[in-house]
């Protein structure tokens, strides 16, 4: 997918139909390069309200209007401070696209704190993993930025307020909107490039998409040498050229998603485009409105389970070593467990030699004595220079420490194995992590287990505050007969639907024997064999899907009623223990199951 400078070109002109002269009413910063100003464009523009998402994330960089809000943390970062400060309730006067950079500036004009009329700029640079979003003042000195760049990360240009504010170099690309004929056609003469990787080399904003739809619409070879084309070829494809920059000028897109079909029936995209893509006519062709509604559509899950796993990261990361740890130290609790396991052996010698003590000779290495347990003959190993009392001694000793060794030990690979349950199930809830009030919930979890330090305060690292988010909310179903179900995402929500949301009388599933999550079917009053085999069946199937079993073909749920499910004092979140219990199989699907508003 080519996020180049001729998708922002129909990305600029779309958002200049819809939000200039509009007011900005609202500014969320919903994530730490993430900005989304809500505003409300003029009556001739259609009125309302639109949200712009405005995302200068390293790998994903983005810019439409979206649909649907996002949360956003309870204490707004400074950045999105600063902006409100500034351009709420401001005036949108100009959407600006510099030839085809992948920069879009959009310049607000507001009220100072004196009333005079002022004007600051938000530029959007949408560069891949140097991506940023920059506010800079009516002079070109920057304000503030999402992320700075001192010196130390960047010896080209520096972002930092005070600063003064400059493109980045275009490495001497062309510009495609101001080339004559006569330059392009001198271009293909002197370069000894292939065609397809000349045009995307020579000119700002083109992609190796472009390239190749170049190629296809003048009917070129894409791999030939530019300077071994013939005088035709050339021409022609100097005519596709101006027809594309044409129709870029005068703002003629038609954003398309090219789909290639798999073998279950299900179009996978290939590629998008702000223009019919004659180079993938033998692809499955949908059409959008407009590009942003396009992108909308394709970045909105991928964006999100993008910015989750790189939010996520540190999170598994240290997880992953905490269960390998405590994996290793179970193993070698459980090995030193099984030794002591021979402990009765030294309890015997003793004995034994205590009552035959008196037979055996002085300085003997061994002795063969009647075991009154079995009836048979022992050898009892000796110590030549002990008598045969201390022999008995030494016997005693050993068995009565490994005996508190096995006591200790008894409760230590408890101990872990709780521990490794409860890393396990959050190694899966992190999985399940929506968004960011997921994520901190986890973090509270792993905080008040102590299995990770909690920061001091509410300040992160680098002394600034962290922000709070709205509190995680468990998974709301509904069952074919209109029963609520509820699913834990993580361990504290566990533990919050099955016993404080769920009552006595309603149902409880969970995976057998694996990690998952709590599962409650809110029945009560109606009793077990009042409820249809559908809604038993969707319950079972949300347990199976939320549980580490959800590759299978079927897994194994045990279910019951909640007030048979105890949770033991001092037990860590999420664990709880039952001693009677249903079982039925659970199918991993829920494409058919009701999701609650």
């Amino acid at each position: 997918m080519a996020f180049n400078g001729i998708t922002i070109a129909c990305l600029r002109h779309e958002i200049e139909e819809k939000i200039l002269g509009g007011r900005i009413s609202r500014i969320a910063q919903t994530d730490k390069d993430e900005i989304i100003l809500t505003i409300k464009p003029e009556m001739q523009r259609g009125g309302g309200q639109v949200r712009l998402l405005l995302c200068a994330d390293a790998s994903l960089p983005l810019c439409c209007f979206i649909a649907e809000n996002r949360p956003s943390p309870v204490q707004a970062p400074a950045f999105c401070m600063l902006l409100r400060k500034y351009l709420q309730g401001g005036k949108i006067t100009s959407v600006v696209q510099p030839g085809l950079e992948r920069v879009i500036r959009i310049e607000v004009e507001h009220l100072d704190e004196m009333g005079d009329l002022c004007r600051h700029t938000l530029v959007l640079e949408l560069m891949g993993k140097y991506s940023n979003l920059i506010f800079i003042d009516q002079n070109g000195v920057i304000v503030d930025s999402i992320r700075r760049v001192s010196a130390v990360m960047s010896s080209v240009r520096e972002v930092l307020p005070g600063r003064p504010y400059f493109l980045p170099e275009t490495q001497d690309k062309r510009d495609a909107l101001s080339e004559t004929g006569a330059g392009f056609i001198s271009l293909l003469n002197t370069s000894p490039l292939p065609v397809s990787s000349l045009l995307p080399k020579s000119y700002t904003g083109f992609s190796s998409v472009t390239g190749f739809e170049l190629c296809a619409r003048a009917g070129i070879d894409p791999d030939r040498q530019a300077s071994a084309l013939s005088h035709d070829e050339k021409y022609a494809l100097q005519g596709a050229f101006a027809s594309l920059v044409s129709d870029i000028r005068n703002a003629h897109f038609s954003p398309s998603v090219y789909s290639r079909v798999k073998e279950d029936s299900r179009p996978v995209p290939k590629e998008y485009s702000a223009f019919r893509l004659v180079s993938y006519r033998d692809l499955v062709l949908t059409e959008y409105d407009s590009m942003s509604s396009l992108l909308d559509a394709y970045y909105a899950e991928k964006s999100r389970d993008t910015r989750i796993r790189q939010k996520t990261t540190n999170l598994r990361h240290t997880v992953q070593v905490l269960l390998e740890r405590d994996i290793h130290k179970y193993d070698l609790q459980m090995k030193q467990l099984k030794d002591t396991e021979k402990r009765d052996k030294y309890r015997i010698y003793g004995e034994l030699l205590h009552a035959y003590g008196y037979s055996v000779p002085e300085g003997a290495s061994c002795a063969v004595l009647d075991n009154y347990y079995t009836g048979e003959k022992t050898s009892v190993p000796l110590d030549k220079t002990k008598t045969a009392a201390q022999n008995a001694q030494k016997y005693f000793d050993k068995y009565n420490k490994m005996k508190r060794t096995a006591e200790a030990l008894s409760e230590l690979t408890e101990e872990t194995k709780a521990e490794i349950d409860q890393l396990q199930n959050i190694e899966m809830s992190l999985s399940l992590s929506a968004d960011e009030s997921d994520i901190a919930q986890i973090r509270e979890e792993l905080e008040k287990s102590g299995l990770i330090h909690r920061s001091a305060g509410n300040e992160n690292a680098h002394g600034a505050r962290k922000p709070r988010f709205p509190k995680s909310a468990p998974f709301h179903f509904i069952s074919s007969s209109g029963y609520d179900i509820y699913v834990g995402k993580n361990n504290l929500q566990n533990d919050e639907i099955t016993f404080h949301v769920a009552n006595g009388g309603d149902l409880w599933f969970h995976a057998k024997k694996i990690p998952g999550s709590h599962v409650v079917l809110r029945s009560a009053p109606a009793k077990m064999e009042d409820i249809p085999d559908k809604d038993f069946e969707e319950a079972a199937s949300l347990a199976a899907y939320y549980s580490s079993g959800r590759s299978q073909s079927k897994v194994e749920i045990d279910y019951l009623y909640r007030r048979d499910v105890k949770k033991p004092g001092g037990s860590r979140p999420g664990f709880v223990v039952y001693y009677t219990n249903y079982s039925m199989m659970g199918v991993p699907d829920i494409s058919g199951i009701q999701k609650a508003d």
